[in-house]
């Protein structure tokens, strides 16, 4: 199969530019896409990035075994940029999306139809303008396209293997607690704490254990949600090993220490979430817990090396499942060149 991609730039409310992480990696975590597709494609993978970024990281990726990867690639500065000057046999069969302004927009205006894989497919716009965020959507909808999103969490074995008991025992979820600690002493990135820029923790972090409570409680039941937080300029929201110098950044813009939020889903069963920095140095502590009647499902460590603990009727005592070896994101990468194949056969 062959694979073209695309990174997009990621232009923020005051139209400053700023290069995302997921497609190459960052020192704090295991997120890089561009490995995992190396892995999954090997020479069947061809890449037209848009970013500048990419001459850095082009060198180096020539010097690996994916050389034929990226030895004819070239950069352009737009989407339209690469439209008007791509061949035919150069139009791509995929794009992988970091993040981008309008980015999906563009691309079924540009190239209807061509499967998409989204990371973090969060819209941002004015409070209460639901429209705007539908907008995006609609065209990919319209079109039938194949889309992917990058909420990897759902790809865990754990988090199958608990979908599979609540299903096999049809089983219905009344609760879910979800709870984000990152290390912040290894975020190094002045954008990240400037709301302006990344828009705050939830946005950065906190979106995909959103999620994950979704995949589990299903629809939220969104005039109930409510939430605290805990800001930078309270007593005890002071940071004592911050990599950055927080007085760049506009006081209205500093983000907060702790936020926690409560909702109802539409089913009835309750959800929480709360998301913390606090911790330093640079592990992390995540944890997911599901309740249904008679079982207690909890996650523990996903992004690194994910373990299920069960209590299940019958058992007074957790049984506990380790994943060591588990890769989310080569998962996900998987499922969508699973599910693009599917369609270019089907398109013949």
């Amino acid at each position: 199969m062959h694979c073209r991609t695309l990174t997009e730039r990621n232009t923020n409310l005051n139209g400053r530019t700023i290069v995302r992480n997921i497609m190459f990696g960052s020192p704090e975590g295991p997120w890089n896409h561009s490995f995992r597709l190396e892995h999954k494609l090997g020479p069947r993978l061809k890449v037209d990035p848009d970013t500048p970024r990419a001459e850095r990281a082009l060198s180096k990726k020539r010097d690996t075994f994916v050389l034929s990867a990226y030895k004819d690639t070239r950069v352009c500065r737009t989407l339209r940029e690469f439209a008007q000057v791509c061949t035919p046999t150069e139009k791509p069969r995929a794009v992988i999306v970091g993040e981008g302004k309008d980015a999906e927009v563009q691309l079924m205006e540009l190239f209807p139809g061509t499967p998409l894989f989204v990371e973090k497919p969060v819209a941002t716009g004015p409070i209460g303008d639901v429209g705007q965020v539908y907008e995006v959507s609609r065209p990919i909808e319209d079109t039938n396209t194949v889309c992917s999103v990058g909420y990897m969490l759902r790809y865990l074995k754990g988090v199958q293997v608990m979908k599979k008991i609540i299903e096999d025992n049809n089983l219905t979820v009344v609760a879910t607690i979800a709870r984000y600690t990152c290390a912040y002493e290894a975020i190094a990135k002045p954008d990240w704490w400037d709301k302006s820029k990344s828009f705050g923790p939830i946005i950065e972090q906190g979106t995909h254990f959103c999620d994950l409570s979704r995949y589990f409680g299903g629809e939220v039941d969104l005039t109930s949600v409510q939430a605290h937080s805990l800001e930078w300029d309270e007593e005890n929201g002071r940071l004592g090993k911050m990599a950055v110098d927080e007085s760049e950044i506009a006081p209205e813009n500093r983000i907060p220490r702790v936020t926690s939020a409560a909702w109802k889903y539409e089913s009835g069963a309750v959800g929480t979430f709360t998301h913390v920095l606090a911790l330093q140095g640079t592990d992390y502590s995540c944890e997911l817990e599901v309740y249904a009647d008679g079982y207690q499902f909890k996650l523990v460590n996903p992004y690194v090396s994910p373990v299920l603990y069960i209590r299940q009727p019958g058992q007074e005592t957790e049984s506990k499942m380790a994943f060591p070896e588990d890769d989310p994101f080569f998962s996900e990468i998987s499922c969508f060149t699973i599910r693009l194949r599917t369609r270019l056969r089907a398109l013949g």
